[in-house]
């Protein structure tokens, strides 16, 4: 990959080497087949053919994963186009916003163009969704958080998607975070002998634990646990779970929630809202690649909230 995308991979908290890998899968997908090749830009194609694209939004909403994008030309045009972001992740757009100019090799660009399309617009959806529930919650101290409900193969990217539309990432894994929940208590004999494993194992590891009851809540805290999982809570129970523990532990709740009343859970004094459809039921941003008509000149450049004009 090209410098400017692998600085813009770190810089969005992204390890390239991984981008890479999803980025040659979602290529091999196009490309793996007994030709090995794009059969109809080949056929239709000068190899010797460059040209501009813009990527285009085809709706309303909020962009993420450009450099993922840019991960997916460079290694279409084996480093020969030239990927220039209009906007920056984390950016509302409109419709009809260009967002990206990509200059290069006619093939590649028409190569890459579904690999990109499918990785910018499913991560450009879990933003747009993100941010309405981050918009829901304004004035309230409570965040949306993610799980691990993610697409296979997809985490890292669908996880900083919610990031970039102003959500917060719970644990990546099962490795960089316990969490306890009923089948664990039932096969440890309880909440407090789970917790208790737990802490002996992995003391520097954070765990957390899943609560259904105040009294589970008061069990969880009194062992140790700084972190409660209050699961298929009505507000009535979280506003007592708050109440009963809510100076000794952040408090999440989760199991059931939707936009229309998220603002309804957050006012009980809960910390975090947990919401699995951000990564497993986000519809996608409409975004489209279009090539320029190769006797016009430059469209002219949008204004975005993303990038001040003229940079």
């Amino acid at each position: 990959m090209k410098q400017s995308t692998l600085d813009a991979l770190a810089a969005a908290g992204l390890d390239p080497e991984a981008v890479a890998r999803i980025a040659r899968t979602a290529l091999e997908e196009d490309l793996g087949g007994p030709t090995g090749t794009d059969v109809t830009g080949a056929a239709t194609i000068d190899a010797a053919q460059t040209d501009t694209a813009e990527l285009v939004a085809r709706a309303d909403g909020v962009v993420a994963g450009l450099a993922v994008a840019a991960a997916v030309f460079d290694l279409a045009s084996e480093g020969a186009s030239r990927f220039e972001p209009l906007v920056a992740d984390g950016a509302a757009v409109r419709r009809d916003d260009v967002l990206a100019v990509i200059t290069g090799p006619t093939r590649a660009l028409l190569t890459g163009e579904r690999p990109a399309l499918n990785l910018l617009c499913r991560m450009s959806g879990v933003a747009t969704h993100t941010r309405r529930w981050a918009d829901a919650l304004q004035g309230t101290k409570a965040q949306v958080l993610d799980t691990r409900k993610t697409t296979p193969g997809l985490r890292i990217l669908e996880k900083y998607a919610v990031r970039a539309g102003g959500g917060t990432n719970k644990r990546i894994g099962l490795y960089d975070a316990a969490m306890i929940k009923d089948n664990h208590k039932l096969a440890a004999g309880s909440l407090t002998a789970a917790y208790q494993r737990v802490r002996e194992r992995f003391p520097d590891v954070p765990a957390q634990v899943e609560v259904t009851t105040v009294d589970e809540a008061v069990e969880a805290v009194d062992a140790g646990a700084d972190f409660l999982l209050c699961d298929n809570m009505s507000p009535d129970l979280l506003r007592d779970v708050v109440k009963a523990v809510g100076e000794r532990a952040e408090l999440e709740a989760t199991g059931g929630l939707t936009l229309d009343r998220a603002r309804e859970y957050a006012e009980t004094g809960v910390d975090y809202l947990s919401v699995g459809a951000l990564t497993h039921s986000s519809p996608i941003l409409d975004i489209a690649l279009d090539l320029r008509p190769r006797d016009a000149g430059p469209s002219e450049r949008p204004r975005h909230a993303g990038l001040p004009e003229g940079e």
